[in-house]
């Protein structure tokens, strides 16, 4: 049996005012991980295949599933670039999480032609969208509520000439002086680790942070996971996050 299929559900908490029906759990967090299931004969057979992924606190334990729908021909076609609904379900089945993101080219070069993520919750209501704008060396995004006003920026790292390094975004207030969290991607430190695992993002932010843009950050990583190896990856930064003993 998989090593997913072992772990145990974070227990439910209550009904939150104000709170969108299932994310509850963000609440009483500061840590996410986002493991991808590995796809042995995708990897075999070079195919791009949909995706499915666990978020996990820093305990392993599991707080939802995420799975990939998109069509056949364009994810074998478009690659990273392919436009995908991410659906994040809860440890009784419901969806309580969309994210849906239009075919986009992945040119960091063109104005026109950034991602944008819009994420729904529960799928239906908007509660805001992520934005990748334009800057000529560093991967950056801005995350914006249901009315399109930003109010987080997400900075990634400058151009280096080295993939085996973990990768860091910070997230950041809108005038960029303070780091609040971070979405960092690990490098599995060996072929073997790279050929038997999916990918595996933390991500980190302030206990008292709004539950919904615990949500919108959420999105932001499915968004630069899929975003596929363009980006760089960096030297650790100011703003360090150990690496979670949580097995994915």
């Amino acid at each position: 049996m998989a090593i997913y299929d072992l772990r145990p559900w974070l227990s439910t908490p209550g009904t939150i005012t104000s709170c969108p029906p299932g994310l509850e759990c963000l609440h009483q967090i500061n840590h996410l991980i986002v493991c991808q299931h590995f796809d042995p004969l995708g990897a075999l057979r070079k195919f791009e295949t949909s995706k499915t992924y666990e978020i996990l606190n820093n305990q392993g334990q599991r707080i939802y599933f995420a799975e990939e729908r998109n069509n056949c021909f364009l994810r074998h076609l478009c690659g990273f670039s392919r436009p995908f609904t991410m659906t994040i379900y809860d440890n009784v089945g419901r969806d309580i999480l969309a994210l849906h993101k239009a075919l986009k080219c992945s040119c960091c070069w063109s104005r026109c032609c950034l991602q944008k993520l819009k994420v729904e919750a529960p799928p239906g209501e908007t509660i805001g969208y992520v934005y990748q704008y334009f800057h000529p060396f560093l991967p950056k995004f801005k995350i914006k509520n249901e009315n399109k006003e930003e109010v987080m920026k997400i900075k990634g790292p400058w151009l280096v000439f080295s993939c085996l390094r973990d990768l860091n975004f910070n997230l950041l207030t809108l005038d960029e002086e303070m780091v609040i969290g971070k979405i960092s991607k690990h490098f599995s430190g060996s072929v073997r680790g790279i050929l038997t695992n999916g990918e595996k993002l933390e991500i980190q932010f302030p206990f008292d942070l709004d539950v919904k843009i615990k949500a919108l950050m959420l999105g932001a990583t499915f968004l630069i996971m899929q975003e596929g190896p363009k980006y760089p990856l960096s030297k650790p930064e100011e703003v360090a996050i150990a690496p979670s003993p949580v097995v994915c």
